[in-house]
């Protein structure tokens, strides 16, 4: 043959027999490599459809069955409550400047934001799978019989060996393993934000409240000590007279009685004081010790608004938004127990040097490489992938169940707030008229007595009356801001720019 005709056969060209005809030709070598291109270009595109696509459900947010509005909503005005800043709602400056410190200060608040950190760690390790991993490794050693590593005869002479390489492994995700385990993390970062957000507003809720409750103890305790100052001016009056011989010692000693029960109150009220100072001090952070609160009680004055939607609470409470995100996450863990049932594909490369003579590990004939493809899968695991799979559906249906459960109890605290709200406004008139009837029946009760004109139980039941009286009407001022304290936790509110941020997030994500 030619040197022409071996350089066709050679480069694969096309070759034509001895007896065929011009216009007939067979094809040798260049037609298959052709249709190995053809068959390796299909293949391709084969994994590329199969990398599109994971194993397992995608996620779909339960459908929830909302309330249209809730009791005792007023309809007439569209603003929520919740979209207002928390600064907008408590207009107190010293409870603004506590909530300020306890934002920073707050040990649980900083716990939160460390769980959040571990969570963006673990997202970025398993965000990490989507790239090849390398790693490198080297061994030097001598002995006799001893060769890289392993037992090698010898003859019994002493050598050396050594091995310095550089490993590549790539997993080609052709089931969605890696990008389930990547989803799953980014939902449980997702679920750590909202945790976070969650604790900020519980702890801006505890300061308010114990805030409050502060200035409302303040009131029982000037309420008492009035009460007290009263009683004492009856036991003076009572004891004149009996010194007069105008009184009987039975007046004196009820009024005594009476003076001593208004007196043990103020102690008490004070150790509860002492006690809510202390536990606001642990939500700033700071050691046991007074809060300031120039402001009284009476001086609290906050917005009534509606609060809006009650679809609105599924992207606005921390609590449905993290239990959304827990929910997802186990969906997600579902495909990856799917795609357990999958091999497991990836390729290898190696770059190194090998030498048996430390002497020649230099040299250009010691080079080492290597490209695979390596593959594994399961054959028989004795139901151990089966259980994890079932484990997983478990657990996603575990995850709806509390997500529901979630939601139906925001709607329920919402109702609460607001029913509260409504007939607490209600008990408060009330109660302020009946102060005010029962302050008028204690003054001129005492002016009949000094006059003559009556005896001292009349005086002694209207004072007894209106001292519970005062308390009372103090406590449902409290409860007032409370309930609206609790209906701005409900709504998930404090801080609307990040709320619509976080939600954007997660829908983008």
């Amino acid at each position: 043959m030619s040197q022409l005709g071996k350089a066709e056969n050679e480069s694969g060209g096309m070759r034509r027999t001895p007896n065929a005809s011009p216009g007939s030709r067979r094809y040798g070598p260049r037609a298959s490599v052709w249709s190995a291109a053809h068959c390796a270009a299909f293949v391709a595109c084969c994994l590329a459809l199969l990398a599109g696509c994971a194993v397992g459900p995608n996620y779909k947010r339960p459908t929830i069955d909302a309330p249209p509005a809730f009791r005792a909503e007023n309809a007439e005005t569209n603003l929520p409550f919740a979209d207002l800043a928390w600064w907008d709602i408590y207009q107190d400056p010293m409870l603004q400047s506590l909530v300020r410190i306890a934002l920073t200060n707050n040990y649980d608040l900083r716990i939160a934001v460390s769980r959040v950190e571990q969570s963006r760690a673990l997202a970025m390790q398993a965000r990490s799978q989507f790239f090849p991993a390398a790693t490198y490794d080297g061994t030097v050693a001598r002995g006799r019989n001893y060769l890289l590593g392993n037992a090698f005869p010898s003859r019994g002479v002493t050598t050396g060996s050594a091995v310095a390489a550089l490993n590549a492994f790539w997993e080609l995700d052709l089931w969605g393993r890696v990008r389930r385990l990547n989803e799953s993390a980014r939902a449980q970062l997702l679920a750590s934000e909202q945790g976070r957000r969650g604790v900020r507003l519980s702890l801006l809720s505890g300061v308010a409240t114990a805030y409050f409750q502060l200035l409302e103890l303040d009131q029982e305790l000037e309420i008492s000590s009035r009460t007290t100052n009263s009683f004492a001016e009856s036991l003076r009056i009572f004891s004149r007279r009996l010194e007069e011989g105008t009184a009987s010692a039975l007046e004196s000693s009820r009024a005594q009685a009476a003076l001593d029960d208004a007196a043990a109150a103020v102690p008490a009220i004070r150790q509860r004081i002492s006690a809510v100072e202390n536990s606001l001090c642990v939500l700033l952070g700071r050691n046991p010790g007074p809060i300031e609160r120039p402001n009284p009680l009476l001086s609290q004055v906050m917005p009534e608004v509606p609060p809006g939607l009650p679809s609105a609470l599924l992207q606005r409470r921390p609590d449905v938004l993290e239990s959304e995100q827990l929910l997802h996450s186990a969906n997600a863990q579902i495909g990856v127990s799917v795609a357990e049932f999958f091999p497991t594909i990836g390729l290898t490369a190696l770059l190194g040097k090998v030498s048996a003579e430390l002497s020649a590990f230099t040299a250009g004939s010691a080079n080492a490489w290597g490209i695979g493809a390596q593959a594994s899968g399961p054959l028989f695991q004795g139901g151990r992938l089966v259980g994890q799979y079932r484990q997983a559906k478990a657990a996603r249906d575990q995850a709806e169940l509390e997500y529901r459960r979630t939601v139906l109890n925001s709607f329920r605290e919402v109702s609460d707030a607001l029913v509260s709200r409504l007939e607490l406004s209600e008990v408060r008139q009330h109660q302020a008229s009946q102060v005010n009837s029962l302050t008028t029946a204690v003054k001129l009760s005492s002016e009949r007595y000094v006059a003559g004109k009556a005896s001292y139980y009349e005086v002694l039941e209207a004072q007894q009356q209106l001292f519970p009286a005062e308390l009372n009407l103090a406590r449902t001022q409290l409860d007032q801001l409370l309930a609206l304290v609790n209906l701005y936790k409900a709504l998930g509110g404090g801080w609307p720019g990040e709320t619509n941020s976080v939600v954007a997030e997660q829908n983008r994500k």
